[in-house]
């Protein structure tokens, strides 16, 4: 025991006088590496040397093993030591050969180097002097031994001479020179192979070459080989052991008649990748770098016309361990424990040992490279290795072990000046003196030793626990820490608090989309603490004013959300915290809004004309689903739009409806949105487009007209969003009445409207039944009904009879003509056109008008008065006009007179209005008056009565208690001539008093006073 306390006391001077920048243990700087030397016959002189060169404080010493036997350098012997480095002389091939470590130790341990291996390279020459004849036939297989002499180290290579240096054979698919065994291989043997045939083994280490004796080839004379199978003589072992990242070639020739011709392939039927080098002609296959994937099972194959045969072999993955995790440098107290972990990837798995200053470890805990080692004391202390190995090879990593003895030391970890603590709560006084090894700690409160109890404990690492703190709890408390090396203490005060309480209850709110809400956090706490508030959404803190201006803060702990939406809905928490407690409350807060989109829409069934639909119910968003609308959208439509449904309202829990009045062939997309008491949601994903099903045919099929031998045939064009795919066209069909057969003309335009079928064999107005159906690129669809029409007619072949032309005034005539039969089994008529025009013009320019049907009378007017004009008439039908009638001519009369009615005056007495005025004579050219028109009414807007007299006065019976419009015209022969000005006859307050009024009123009087108020107003009694 008292040696270790000196080592103790040793290590803590050193650490003192070296410093914490000084590394003291030993580590390698330089280690031994493998080497090949090469021997020629005859020397004996040469001197080999390993490095080895470590660091350390104090100064490492040096020792070797050799195949794990300690060398003894002594002086005169062939080993000696250079500092670390070992020196080999005189070198023996037996004696020095094998694995070589070095081991660097000083006062903190030993460490091992890497092995490193010696291997003496040589060549000795050939011991046969002469070989025998080979004696083959000419087509027939052979095979020359070369019989290398002994060698060692490095790389040898196989070359044959032929006859005499420098003719080398050269390796073609005929000729192979293994460069396993040395030997020639002669796939079939010509003429020209006779002679004589030298192996030569070089050293490529030491650069050496030995020639064998030659082997001559001689051809027997007993006829040639015949054709055989091919016979493979160079193959590969079984299984071929690769280490990874290195070249392995794989060797293959056969001999045969014809010469066989050499394949490769992997017996998975993997394909080689482009760094794998296959020389078809020297039957090698060669892998650079060779990887984890590149294992498998390889297969050669030889080939001729008369068989093959081949071989296989497994290409095994191997690696030398490398290390993933290392121990690293540690530093213990007395009776702590150690766990290092050691771990390496190799293939196959490493297995692991361990080594303390060189030597195996066998007493300690060890366990797939990690090592364990309790209850740690001062003789652990050493330098400690890790081996990871395999059959390929061996790593070592390297580690120390520091094991410290102090005295309790609490520079590096003070008890808390001051704790903090709330009433009721919980505290933890943590003591973590620096000692080794651990001691006993005990505890004061003032002056006192603290006396533990259900409360108040001293927890197994010397920190301090007291439990449900009351006032009295609180003061100051010292730590004091005892091992065999002294006594040190930390101290620290307790201060306790009330605690935190929120005030504000936990709740649950329920609102709607778009309100408002405050969520309350108050809070009754220690006034000498500061509070903290933090809100949490479904457990993730808020970010207020990052989330837009949803959420803000309000006075104290509370918070608003805005326009809340249906993402908002969830849990709110409110923690408030203090230095020496945190609290927290809940509220649940429930949004509700729109429903949300239904899901899985989708189409169950189509017909021309309708959907089915199917969809699956959404959210309700917490308020019950009240109805459901659908939209549709096609490639004719603007947009989504609804649509009817067979029930006109879908209630909340109808999951599926038809559509109706969809247009047949059309692709449709549906969705459906879902209603609430608050309002529409959002709409379902669109379901997957379909098709209604073919149904339409041309609507409105009529015809007639056209010209002579023509039969038109006329309808309305299928709308584009229904017609029904690519190559859309008509299909018109027609016949002449009750005849069997239809006629077909294909009409290939969409947006025709017409079909017109020309031939001179068509009679005149004939009857034809006619329809017209649709196709497309699928084929025909259906026809519309039939509809009877009829062939293109003959114009009218005869004019109409007794023309008559008579005046009916200054502006107007009347015509008369005896009408034209109104139809035959060759045209029809289907109105009467009369051309008329002045004396003054000519007939090309006259003017015209038609009537309709079979009548015998028409009305021309605008005519000007006192003209002749002449009048024609003919008939007309679809076919076009028929021959002029004779000509008349007329007169018109003379135009009504052109001075209005002056001088009118009026008087009421009870219901009667009474008026008078002048005569109107007409002018030279104008028509004598023959009466005149009295027009009445009650204001300017409505119409009037009319009253004929053929004096210049009358009497009219009209209540006297209504205001009057009165205008008065005069009318001749040639028509009606110009109204006199409108006079106002006011209404008569009581309707009794008579009232008469002479009214000289002039035609000045008229002219001036009629813009501001009627004449009458001015009349003079």
């Amino acid at each position: 025991m008292g040696l270790l306390w000196k080592l103790l006391l040793l290590l803590s001077l050193v650490e003192r006088l070296t410093g914490s920048g000084v590394l003291l243990k030993p580590v390698f700087t330089k280690q031994p590496g493998s080497v090949v030397f090469p021997i020629h016959p005859g020397e004996n002189r040469r001197e080999v040397v390993f490095s080895c060169e470590a660091q350390g404080h104090p100064s490492p010493f040096y020792r070797w093993k050799l195949n794990d036997t300690f060398l003894l350098p002594r002086p005169g012997s062939r080993y000696s030591l250079m500092g670390g480095n070992l020196h080999i002389s005189h070198l023996n091939r037996d004696e020095d050969t094998g694995i070589y470590q070095c081991l660097a130790s000083n006062s903190f341990g030993t460490i091992v180097s890497r092995e490193a291996s010696l291997h003496i390279a040589y060549l000795e020459n050939f011991k046969t002097q002469r070989r025998s004849p080979v004696r083959v036939r000419e087509g027939q297989g052979v095979v020359l031994l070369c019989g290398p002499p002994s060698h060692s180290g490095g790389k040898i290579i196989f070359t044959w001479i032929f006859n005499e240096y420098p003719s080398f054979v050269i390796q073609d698919k005929r000729r192979f020179v293994s460069q396993k065994t040395g030997n020639l291989y002669i796939a079939k043997v010509e003429p020209s192979d006779v002679g004589n045939y030298t192996c030569v083994v070089t050293n490529t280490v030491t650069k050496s070459s030995v020639q064998g004796p030659p082997s001559p080839l001689v051809l027997r004379v007993d006829g040639a080989m015949g054709e055989y199978e091919p016979k493979i003589e160079v193959q590969f072992p079984e299984v071929v052991p690769v280490a990874k990242g290195s070249t392995v070639k794989l060797e293959c020739f056969a001999l045969g008649n014809p010469v066989p011709t050499i394949s490769w392939r992997r017996d998975d039927g993997a394909t080689f990748g482009r760094k794998v080098d296959v020389n078809k002609a020297s039957g090698v296959l060669e892998i650079p770098y060779f990887q984890q994937e590149d294992a498998g099972i390889y297969e050669c194959v030889a080939e001729n016309s008369r068989g093959k045969n081949l071989v296989r072999g497994k290409l095994s993955f191997y690696a030398a361990p490398q290390l993933t995790e290392k121990p690293q440098d540690v530093q213990k107290t007395i009776d702590d424990t150690l766990v290092w972990e050691c771990k390496a990837t190799a293939k196959p798995k490493p297995s692991y040992r361990w080594l303390k200053n060189g030597e195996p470890l066998d007493h300690m805990e060890m366990n797939n490279g990690v090592l364990n080692i309790s209850s740690l004391n001062l003789a652990d202390i050493g330098m400690y290795q890790c081996v990871a190995e395999n059959k390929h090879g061996r790593i070592f990593s390297n580690a120390e072990l520091r094991v410290i003895a102090i005295a309790p030391d609490f520079s590096q970890n003070l008890v808390k000046v001051q704790t903090l603590a709330r009433q009721g709560g919980d505290v933890l006084i943590e003591c973590k003196p620096r000692m080794s090894p651990r001691g006993v700690i005990s505890w004061r409160k003032g002056k006192e030793a603290l006396r533990e109890s259900h409360r108040v404990m001293v927890l197994d690492n010397g920190s301090l626990r007291i439990s449900n703190i009351t006032k009295m709890d609180a003061g100051m408390y010292t730590c004091v820490a005892r091992n065999q090396f002294g006594v040190a203490s930390s101290a620290g005060s307790l201060l306790v608090k009330e605690a935190t309480v929120i005030t504000s209850p936990a709740g649950h709110l329920d609102v709607t989309i778009g309100e408002s809400i405050v969520l309350p956090c108050q809070v009754r706490h220690d006034q000498s603490l500061d509070l903290k508030f933090t809100w949490f959404f479904n457990e993730q803190l808020i970010h207020f004013g990052s989330q837009g201006t949803y959420f803000e803060k309000q006075s104290a702990g509370d918070i608003m959300i805005r326009n809340i939406q249906l993402k908002h809905a969830g849990k709110y928490t409110c923690a408030v915290q203090t230095k020496v407690d945190s609290v927290s409350i809940a509220t649940d807060v429930v949004v509700r809004g729109p429903p949300g989109p239904p899901v899985d829409c989708r189409v169950t069934a189509m017909t021309e004309t309708t959907a089915s639909l199917s969809w699956g119910q959404g959210t309700d968003n917490h308020s019950p689903i009240l109805s459901y609308t659908i939209q549709a959208r096609s490639p004719f439509s603007l947009g989504w739009q609804a649509v009817s449904t067979v029930r006109e309202t879908l209630g909340g829990k109808q999951l599926s409806a038809t559509v109706t009045d969809l247009s047949p062939w059309v692709e449709y997309e549906f969705r459906v949105l879902a209603i609430n008491s608050i309002g529409t949601g959002e709409p379902s994903k669109p379901s997957k487009k379909a098709r209604t099903k073919e149904i339409v045919t041309p609507a409105r099929v009529n015809g007639g007209g056209g010209g002579r031998s023509e039969l038109v045939i006329t309808w309305e064009p299928v709308p584009e969003e229904l017609q029904s795919g690519p190559g859309f066209g008509y299909v018109v069909a027609f016949r002449p009445l009750s005849a069997q057969g239809w006629m077909q003309a294909a009409v290939t335009s969409p947006d025709s409207s017409r079909y017109v079928f020309k031939n001179e064999s068509i009679p005149p107005f004939t009857p034809f039944e006619v329809k017209v159906g649709v196709y497309n690129n699928k084929g025909e669809g259906p026809f519309s009904p039939v509809t009877t029409i009829y062939s293109a007619e003959e114009e009218p072949s005869r004019a109409p009879g007794k023309l008559r032309a008579r005046s009916v005034s200054a502006s107007e005539v009347q015509v008369t003509w005896r009408p034209l039969a109104w139809s035959n089994n060759r045209r029809r008529i289907l109105g009467y056109e009369v051309q008329y025009w002045s004396k003054k013009e000519k007939q090309e320019s006259a003017s015209v008008i038609r009537t309709v049907g079979n009548k015998s009378i028409a009305v021309i007017r605008d005519l000007e008065g006192s003209t002749t004009y002449y009048v024609s008439l003919r008939a007309y039908n679809s076919a076009g006009e028929g021959p002029q009638s004779n000509i008349v001519n007329v007169t018109t009369k003379k135009p009504p007179p052109s001075q209005a009615p002056v001088k009118i005056m009026w008087n009421t007495s009870n219901s009667k209005v009474i008026l008078k005025w002048d005569q109107v004579h007409a002018l030279e050219n104008e028509s004598e008056v023959t009466g005149y028109k009295v027009m009445y009414s009650q204001d300017k807007h409505s119409s009037p009565s009319v009253v004929e007299t053929n004096n210049t006065s009358l009497e009219l019976s009209l209540p006297v208690d209504q205001g009057y419009v009165i205008q008065i015209k005069p009318f001749s022969e040639g028509g009606e001539g110009i109204s006199s000005r409108q006079i106002t006859i006011p209404k008569i307050a009581g309707g009794t008093a008579q009232t008469q009024r002479s009214l000289d009123v002039t035609m000045k009087c008229s002219e001036i006073f009629s813009r501001v108020t009627p004449c009458g107003a001015i009349a003079h009694p």
